[in-house]
């Protein structure tokens, strides 16, 4: 039986992928006590990578949904630290936003909303967070925005 958050992701119309490999020499989250670390989380989803610099070749929309599929895969890393039980997360604490953007892009935030916004539309209170938003000259592979988040899980 799926569990309370789920079911709400269900709702939402999203599946939660099998939590991505990493790609090099580091693991995908930390755990100490009740507080998990959770690795750059770059931004793709099905149909593969999502990316190009922001400013130039994505407008807010479309890096903004990059940052939505960076959410995604960070709570695909929560729910294999939590030995597949999502509802072992207890609430998001902060996440730290990187999009690849020009030299004149200044709305990182808004970009950045697009993880925000649907980790409090997933989880309610809970998903409510601290939060950076900064901008890179590049990212790996050439992605859109990587995330990454530290969560408090039981």
């Amino acid at each position: 039986m799926s569990g309370t958050i789920e079911a709400r992701l269900a709702e939402l119309g999203v599946t939660l992928p099998e939590a991505p490999a990493p790609a090099a020499n580091y693991v995908p989250s930390v755990r100490i006590g009740d507080i998990l670390y959770v690795s750059g989380q770059i931004s793709q989803n099905a149909e593969g990578l999502i990316t190009g610099k922001v400013g130039a070749d994505l407008g807010i929309a479309e890096a903004a949904a990059a940052a939505r599929a960076c959410g995604v895969s960070l709570l695909a890393q929560v729910r294999a630290a939590c030995d597949g039980d999502l509802d072992r997360l207890q609430r998001v604490i902060k996440l730290t936003g990187f999009v690849n953007s020009t030299p004149d892009f200044t709305d990182q935030p808004r970009v950045i909303n697009g993880c925000s916004d649907f980790l409090v539309e997933a989880l309610g209170l809970a998903g409510r967070h601290a939060r950076s938003a900064i901008s890179a000259a590049s990212l790996p592979l050439n992605v859109a925005v990587e995330v990454e988040g530290v969560f408090q899980v039981r």
